[in-house]
């Protein structure tokens, strides 16, 4: 990857948007890529994770970490899918734990992205060639419902549902801990943690972020919730139970140490449970749903659970 880029603005800027003083003064990006950095958190702003729509003042330090060489396209891979859904439009895809949405440095196969190339053929393009038909995202060890576009129409269609907010995002999370309500709202911004960049925390000034939570059931030391995506920050569910102090079980970045140890989990006990789009070209309402991974039913079973997806 390219040296860290650090520039001192002068008066003549003073007032501009971030993202455009970036664009004039690195003239090899584009401004929708400055745009990607920024909300990557590839920008800082007086030390600080800066936001697309900051305004510069003279003296202000800017420093911003180029993208690496670009990367050939993502491969078809025959890996096999568990499709809950398909048309002409989109693909609906019950993705299981250890699987990355798509290829990143370090993680260039075995991706979703690689498996539906291979099974769909063709895919939306605005993505990019590494990022096909994807319109929203997993973490690695999150497991349930995930859509993808299979051309450009469904592509902005979806893109646009989201940005609005009217796509309902239903999660299952266990979680350590009792919530001494039956159901709650957290409202944290959420931006790249200051001090440990691969890490999100609730920041002053971060990206909104909202969080609704319900408690299914109350098992001894843990608790089953349904959770609801208001917003959809980088890892914002995670984040926000573990600041209210009920960290997902098995999550070893944002909860104990040694999260799930004795517990039947491969990794954390999060699954998007359920999804609801207007359909790209109908507009019909359509729900998806996604069973929960036998490990999670086992250590639901092991907790005395009586839920049953």
């Amino acid at each position: 990857m390219s040296e860290r880029r650090r520039f001192t603005v002068d008066p003549e800027w003073a007032g501009t948007r971030l993202d455009l003083y970036l664009a004039r003064v690195n003239p090899d990006l584009s401004r929708a890529r400055i745009q990607s950095l920024i909300e990557d958190g590839a920008v800082t702003l007086n030390g600080a994770p800066a936001r697309r729509a900051a305004r510069v003042s003279p003296g202000d330090v800017v420093e911003l970490q180029p993208p690496p060489p670009r990367e050939a396209a993502a491969t078809p891979e025959d890996i096999p899918l568990d499709v809950l859904y398909e048309d002409r439009d989109i693909i609906v895809v019950n993705k299981p734990r250890g699987m990355v949405v798509h290829p990143a440095p370090g993680n260039l196969t075995g991706t979703l992205v690689n498996a539906l190339l291979y099974h769909c053929q063709d895919l939306s393009g605005i993505g990019g060639v590494m990022r096909p038909g994807i319109v929203h995202r997993l973490d690695r060890d999150t497991t349930g419902v995930i859509i993808a576009a299979k051309n450009d129409a469904a592509h902005r269609s979806l893109a646009s549902q989201i940005k609005a907010k009217a796509v309902k995002k239903q999660y299952l999370a266990l979680v350590h801990g009792t919530p001494a309500v039956d159901a709650g709202r957290v409202d944290m911004p959420i931006a790249r943690d200051p001090r440990e960049r691969k890490r999100m925390a609730v920041v002053p000034g971060g990206k909104p972020a909202i969080t609704r939570f319900f408690v299914i059931e109350r098992l001894d030391d843990y608790s089953l919730l349904r959770v609801d995506l208001v917003t959809g920050r980088t890892h914002q569910i995670r984040v926000h139970l573990s600041t209210i102090g009920h960290p997902v079980v098995g999550d070893r970045v944002y909860g104990p140490r040694r999260s799930g140890k004795g517990l039947p989990l491969r990794g954390q006990a999060l699954h998007a449970h359920r999804i609801t789009i207007a359909h790209p070209t109908s507009g019909e309402e359509m729900t998806f749903e996604a069973p929960l991974p036998p490990d999670f039913e086992r250590t639901l079973k092991v907790l005395g659970s009586g839920y049953r997806s």
